[in-house]
């Protein structure tokens, strides 16, 4: 677990994200995955960076299938943003640390 960022499961899930009081990144990803090798220090870079912003987290698809299902992550990486407990966005894909800081500009104020 990189500095920061919280692997979340199944049963940890539903208070992280409803506790959060700033809006929470949820990386799903799988250790065979190489666009989610490839992320994930853009992501960590981003978690120590806009930590008073946002909070990160990450779901291995293989350990956690159900939370995958629940929210319907058909490829990886996917980040899904919720904001108040509830999604509002869906990125899918690994982007640079520029695109991703475009793409939650609205969420950073």
């Amino acid at each position: 677990m990189a500095s920061g960022i919280d692997d979340l499961t199944e049963h940890t899930f539903d208070e992280t994200i409803g506790s959060a009081s700033v809006p929470v990144i949820v990386d799903f990803w799988a250790e065979w995955c190489g666009p989610c090798k490839t992320i994930a220090p853009t992501l960590a870079e981003i978690a120590v960076e806009q930590a008073d912003s946002l909070k990160v987290t990450k779901v291995n698809v293989d350990e956690q299938p159900s939370l995958a299902r629940r929210y319907d992550v058909m490829s990886i990486p996917t980040l899904l943003v919720f904001h108040n407990g509830e999604p509002v966005k869906r990125i899918v894909g690994a982007k640079g640390k520029n695109q991703l800081l475009e793409d939650l500009a609205d969420l950073l104020g």
